[in-house]
């Protein structure tokens, strides 16, 4: 496992690339910055990623975050690369069905279910 920081987990599963946000609150810009730091080299090094976004352990999360992840999303697809979102918790869940985020997003129980989708 690459560790591309303390918070930030990176892990080769099947054909895919599992990042686990080991936050329980995505809250300040200086997290935010630090997952943007640790995530976007991944995407950059990898043309067609299948990528999983791992939210298991995060209870919150501001909007900021949720501004990264549709960034986030435009350069997987780019790239021609696929997103899962993984792990969502109901209350997280509850504000991506309010923003209709989760018309945008492919959002799955877990990671094993977000490898095993593409």
């Amino acid at each position: 496992m690459d560790k591309a920081s303390p918070k930030v987990a990176v892990d080769y599963v099947r054909s895919a690339v599992v990042v686990t946000l080991n936050y329980e609150k995505i809250l300040d810009e200086v997290d935010i910055k630090s997952i943007e730091k640790s995530v976007l080299p991944v995407i950059d090094d990898n043309d067609n990623i299948k990528l999983v976004l791992d939210f298991s352990k995060v209870q919150f999360l501001s909007s900021a975050m949720l501004g990264l992840l549709i960034r986030i999303k435009k350069i997987v697809e780019d790239k021609g690369g696929q997103l899962r979102l993984a792990g969502i918790n109901p209350k997280i869940m509850g504000v991506f069905k309010i923003t209709r985020l989760d018309k945008v997003f492919t959002i799955v129980e877990d990671s094993v279910a977000a490898t095993e989708s593409f």
